[in-house]
């Protein structure tokens, strides 16, 4: 294990953490190098359309703050598309969709983008519905569709409904 994920996860434990479920993530892997550096060795990949990944504390994992560093960078890209960007957001019923889903909703705002969001757990198809409903600019839906109940996702869509590939 590198120094640097040493580093990154000392970091993450010194953080006041909106999330309980991390603080005790995070404790639980204490002085467990193989779950540390597993956690922190990397940045958790956008791939076919979005995030996905298990739900757990690190850089490597799915929880609000990975949320919230793709939605800061789909916020940024749907204000090179309109001054007044829009976009739709829907959720499932995994563990931590309607979380975030509502912190993205949260950041969209944020940095400008009206937003659209479900008020109840919807399937993805409403998703790409509402996008060309509202004529939104893009849209994401929280769900890992067919992974184990571990993982949790962050799929993107186009002002047309489409996945973002």
């Amino acid at each position: 294990m590198s120094i640097d994920v040493m580093k990154l996860y000392e970091s993450w434990k010194a953080q006041s953490l909106k999330d309980e479920d991390l603080v005790k993530d995070l404790r639980d892997i204490e002085g467990d190098a193989d779950a540390i550096n597993d956690r922190f060795y990397r940045d958790l990949e956008f791939g076919t359309a979005g995030l996905r990944g298990i739900l757990g504390a690190g850089t490597n994992r799915m929880n609000i703050y990975t949320v919230g560093r793709a939605t800061r960078g789909y916020a940024a890209y749907l204000k090179t598309l309109s001054d007044s960007p829009s976009m739709a957001i829907a959720y499932d019923s995994r563990h931590k969709s309607d979380i975030f889903a509502k912190e993205t909703a949260r950041i969209m705002a944020d940095m400008g983008v009206h937003v659209y969001i479900w008020p109840e757990l919807m399937p993805t198809p409403a998703l790409s519905f509402a996008v060309r409903y509202y004529h939104c600019d893009g849209g994401v839906v929280v769900t890992a569709s067919h992974n184990p109940s571990q993982y949790n996702g962050y799929k993107c869509y186009d002002e047309k409904g489409y996945q973002m590939t």
